[in-house]
């Protein structure tokens, strides 16, 4: 990687030197201009001829030497004109702050002569050592231009949110089905290993059949476990309990581990899958093995690895080798890469050449993707031809060696792209990386070079991170509410390949590490990270030369957190607290998150290079004043901070911070003064307002805000106060004009003293004006007071999330059917709320929306309504348009009827209703996959079972963006909870049409008396759980048709409990073919 960062670094060094403020006005004042010119020339006369010698390299060991010797001297050079660099902002900071005698001081005709003195000379000697590397070759180097940043071509048909098909599996997935199915074996639990060299897709099988409907059915437990290089039981027995629980088990010890295992898994059926596995200590699998012995008959242990070793160790059943694709699945997958649209090409040349390049890959999916990826963006024959003659030939064919053909899509990156990857060689193996963090880390090493100063750094670090995606260097991306990627993770052999390109320079530290290059200058720690293993000497014998500093992870290590540069005995042998914060002089990065650090030292102000600092989930109370020194300083996370309880006083001097978290630090009561002079200030995650009696020259107001304008991402204003003091002020915080901002969260004090009326007025005027900019995509509005929300609410275009939440007072929503993005909406505590619509009358609403611009929450796919203990319904008068109730087959105190042209939601899919026990009138919802309805009224879902196809067509067709493609309403609904009904006394008939429906709770409904026989219509119900119904006395005969039931549970219900008895029970005949059935 050396060549590639030597080229970015160097482009560093141009781009600071021909700055107006360096070269000219901090040049001029210390008498180094044309010092500084000259080194200016002189990198450059090298950056030019660096991308030839990294094309050189592989093959002239002269050239490769060259380039180490060549590399001390760049960084050098690196640091001494960013410490130039931050010389002059230091400067610049001084004057603006106005206090006279400290800018005297530090400009005094005496410090800048010694500076001058010293800069001088160092910037003499590293051009006169640079220009001696330079010059001292026997070697030819050409000028190239760098390569373009990232293209900007794209398929028209490509989606990173659409999951890609498993292409020529279907014969191996069901081969695998075939064993994992089989209940003739001998085994109640049986091992398959699944084994094939890196890249063939092992894990994208094993998914593949993990989640199949046949293999979710058979088995009553799954649990997915990505084991890895290291097998750890302890470990390993978590992650199964966690999978299976959904629950973390704390920090147990094994004895305690192998109880909660055996009693989530005995008895059951279950299919556990440990991925990646690469132990080959027979004795360590017998260890695990003996814990998973407990499981029913049928049991399965699938396990995926590249060692033949292991699946020796392991199988019960003969392993599955998996083979390479074969050459019409492999021609398959590689033109839907390669190609335009996924079209063969026209030229026949290209065709074959195609062709030939799928043999070289050897039927290897990540090798057909990744070189696939490279030739997509070659539309020449001649780019083609140049391809398959100079790189592809180089390609060795050893039998199980890919590496060789994955360096080769690596060699074939632009040089900003190369080093970006190879950086990523410092997390661990399998980790799911945080996008955002890691374009703020590349930003910190200086790896992101917009192509003109309008880009934004982060936009442009999330194009190169999609260019990676993009080539499959990158995997598994997850993406969130706005349609970005979130999180993604990295293949086992792209992890290989950052590591091998990556080379000496940048280690993750592991119990082998005593000895290394003395050359390291990026440093994180392995996953498996244990406070008894020694920190390489080399590391602190030229620790000056550090750039990035990652501390081990405070989930990974369970107790030595607390050990690792703390106060501790149990020091690490190589490493204090001083070495990291005084001795690495050269950091752009600093990760010292969850280290019990309750102190941070005066000297971390020395640290002048540092870009991103990360002390996160530390007892810290306050930060050193010295942090305000560190003008370069981009991010800093202080995140779960608990203690904290103030930042700095001059954060203001921080001129080049992007990105300031302080999320979970509960403590903090106010933002220092002057936190809006931070105008490069990209995302502030949380605004706390001072109380009313707090209000000092220290405290920074709302006002602040009003010129943060690039501020994006969320953000939370927290502590609003009810006095009409805020309300004059928040006018000036200026949300209107932060297009760039995504998610807001106003959160309002709870409680309030004076007036009532004046409270409710000031809360509704202050909502008024934080109008967000249209753009807005999250709103989370908290313990507003108004009676009514602001008109601007309903204009939020792309809306795609709306939360209301403890809003007393609140009596009147506006028109939220018409947000035509909305996806999310969740109304809790709304204890004033007796309509959520306005409207007189669902007729009213109708006939509102009969023209086409004004659809019915067009978007919604979740509703929760929680607590809102008056909510009565929908809308304020509902006309009764007749009697329907016969039809329900219901015994009830009062029917319902069925609202004629009611609105229905065309796409929700959840439905929770908790705590609103005067609810009965809902728009209809028949595209459920999951309803809670607790303490409410049973009413709303009785009148959409009694929905037909032909009430459906007589409503307006406007109301619905897309009709329900169900046969019947509710086809689609999978989970279904009952819980604290109590107008309810039989479950309908209409329930016998649920036909999708596979979980059915029915809790604490003291009036029910009977389930109905057509509850035996449910073939996909797996789990019935029925829970303090004490009138209920018995089960239908239908529950013997319940073949995919696995869990019947049947809890405070006396008779229905004795009925039940195995053996014994009058009922038990009808449920004696269910497997796990639990009674009080």
């Amino acid at each position: 990687m050396a060549e590639a960062i030597l080229f970015n670094v160097a482009e560093s060094i141009i781009e600071k030197l021909g700055s107006e403020t360096l070269g000219k006005e901090m040049g001029l004042l210390f008498g180094v201009n044309t010092e500084l010119q000259k080194l200016k020339r002189t990198v450059s006369a090298i950056k030019a001829v660096l991308l030839d010698a990294e094309q050189k390299q592989a093959e002239n060991h002269q050239v490769k030497d060259w380039l180490q010797k060549l590399q001390d001297a760049v960084y050098y050079a690196d640091d001494l004109v960013d410490e130039f660099y931050t010389e002059a902002l230091q400067r610049r900071v001084m004057i603006g702050s106005g206090k006279a005698k400290k800018v005297r001081i530090f400009f005094s005709s005496s410090n800048q002569l010694a500076f001058m003195l010293k800069i001088g000379h160092k910037i003499k000697e590293v051009r006169e050592t640079l220009n001696e590397i330079k010059d001292n070759k026997d070697f030819y180097l050409m000028e190239r231009l760098e390569d373009t940043r990232v293209s900007s071509m794209a398929r028209e048909t490509h989606s990173y949110v659409r999951e890609e098909e498993v292409i020529g599996r279907d014969a191996d997935k069901l081969a695998i089905m075939k064993l994992l199915l089989d209940l003739e074996s001998k085994e109640d639990v049986s091992v398959i290993p699944i084994v094939g060299i890196g890249g063939l897709g092992k894990t994208t099988l094993a998914q593949h059949i993990f989640n199949d409907e046949n293999i979710q059915k058979h088995f009553e437990l799954r649990s997915w476990v990505c084991v890895s290089d290291f097998f750890d039981l302890k470990l390993i027995v978590e992650k199964i309990i966690k999978s299976v629980t959904l629950k973390s088990s704390g920090n147990l010890e094994l004895e305690q581990l192998q109880f909660h295992l055996r009693k989530e898994i005995d008895g059951k059926r279950y299919l556990l899958v440990l991925d990646d596995v690469w132990n080959e200590d027979g004795e360590k699998w017998r260890r695990l093995e003996r814990l998973l012995m407990g499981g029913a008959k049928g049991s399965r242990v699938l396990v995926t690895t590249r060692s033949y070793m292991v699946a020796k160790i392991t199988h019960t059943i003969q392993p599955y080798k998996l083979s390479g694709l074969d050459n019409v699945d492999s021609w398959s997958l590689f033109k839907r890469i390669a190609f335009d649209k996924g079209q063969e090409p026209e030229n026949s040349t290209v065709l074959a050449m195609g062709m030939e390049i799928v043999e070289k890959c050897r039927g290897v999916p990540l090798a057909i993707k990744t070189i696939g990826s490279i030739l997509y963006f070659k539309r020449r024959e001649i780019e083609w031809s140049s391809f398959m003659e100079t790189e592809l030939s180089k390609i060795p064919q050893g039998e199980d060696d890919i590496l060789p053909a994955l360096k080769l899509s690596y060699n074939h990156l632009p040089s900003h792209l190369k080093h970006c990857f190879a950086y990523c060689r410092l997390f661990p193996k399998d980790h799911e990386i945080d996008v955002q963090k890691l374009i703020r880390l590349w930003i910190a090493q200086g790896f992101i070079k917009p192509s003109d100063r309008s880009q934004c750094l982060e936009d442009v670090g999330y194009e190169y991170f999609m260019a990676l995606l993009w080539r499959s260097f990158f995997q598994d991306p997850k993406i969130d509410d706005w349609g970005n990627v979130k999180r993604f993770r990295i293949h086992d052999l792209m992890h290989d390949l950052a590591v091998l390109v990556a080379g000496t320079s940048s280690i993750s530290i592991d119990r082998s590490m005593e000895n290394s290059n003395e050359n390291i200058r990026h440093v994180s720690f392995d996953s498996k990270f244990n406070q008894s293993w020694k920190l390489p000497p080399s590391l602190l014998k030229k620790n000056n030369i550090v750039r990035t500093f990652i501390s081990p992870k405070y989930n990974a290590w369970h107790g030595y957190q607390h050990n690792f540069l703390g106060t501790s005995r149990k020091k690490l042998r190589w490493l204090t607290r001083d070495a990291i914060l005084f001795s690495f002089t050269s950091l752009r990065t600093l990760d010292l998150k969850a280290l019990n650090i309750k102190k941070l030292p005066n000297s971390l102000g020395r640290l002048k290079h540092l870009r991103y600092l990360d002390v996160s989930r530390n007892n810290i109370q306050m930060l050193p004043n010295s942090i305000t020194r560190l003008q370069n300083l981009q991010t800093l996370i202080l995140s779960h901070c608990r203690e904290l309880i103030r930042l700095p006083e001059d954060m203001k001097k921080l001129v080049n911070l992007r990105h300031l978290q302080t999320h979970g630090c509960r403590r903090l009561s106010y933002m220092p003064r002057g936190i809006g002079e931070l105008t490069a200030l990209h995302s502030l995650d949380r605004f706390v307002v001072a109380d009313t009696g707090n209000v000092t020259r220290r405290t920074s107001g709302l006002s602040e805000l009003g010129g943060l304008n690039n501020l994006g991402a969320e953000l939370s204003i927290e502590n609003l106060g009810h006095g009409k003091n805020i309300a004059l002020e928040v006018k000036a915080a200026n949300f209107k004009d932060k297009q760039h901002l995504q998610s807001l969260v106003l959160f309002w004090r709870y409680g309030f003293d004076g007036d009532q009326t004046s409270v409710v007025e000031n809360d509704e005027m202050s909502l008024d004006d934080l109008r967000p900019h249209s753009k807005m995509k999250a709103l989370k509005v908290v313990n507003f007071m108004g009676l009514r929300f602001a008109g601007w609410l309903s204009t939020l275009n792309n809306l795609v999330k709306l939360e209301l939440l403890s809003c007393e007072k609140c009596q009147h929503l506006p028109h939220l059917h018409e947000l035509p993005l909305l996806k999310e909406l969740t109304l809790y505590a709304l204890i004033a709320l007796e309509y959520i619509s306005d409207m007189e009358s669902n007729n009213q609403l109708s006939t509102s929306l009969s023209t086409p611009t004004t659809p019915f929450f067009p978007s919604l796919t979740i509703l929760k309504i929680r607590f809102c203990l008056n909510l009565k319904g929908w809308w304020r008068r509902s006309t009764i348009a007749g009697d329907n109730s016969g039809a329900l087959g219901l015994t009830t105190a009062t029917t319902p009827p069925l609202h004629q042209n009611q609105p229905v939601f065309p796409c929700l899919h959840d439905l929770e209703i908790r705590n609103c026990p005067h609810l009965t009138s809902m728009p209809l919802f028949p595209d459920l996959k999951s309803l809670e309805l607790m303490d409410t009224s049973f009413r709303p879902l009785q009148q959409t079972m009694m929905m037909t196809d032909a009430s459906m067509i007589a409503s307006p067709s406007t109301i619905m963006s897309t009709p329900p493609d169900s046969s019947s309403s509710l086809s689609k609904l999978k989970n279904l909870l009952i819980s604290q009904i109590k107008d309810v006394e039989s479950l309908p008939e209409g329930i016998g049409n649920l036909t999708s429906l596979q979980s059915l709770d029915i809790v604490e409904c003291p009036n029910l008396t009977s389930l109905p026989e057509v509850i035996g219509n449910l073939c996909l119900l797996q789990s019935l759980k029925v829970w303090e119904c004490p009138k209920l006395e018995s089960l239908p005969e239908g529950m013997c048709l319940l073949t995919s039931l696995k869990l019947l549970k049947i809890d405070k219900c006396p008779t229905l409990s004795q009925r039940c008895k195995r053996e014994i029970g009058e009922d038990w005949p009808k449920i004696a073919h269910i497997p796990k059935i639990e009674t009080e």
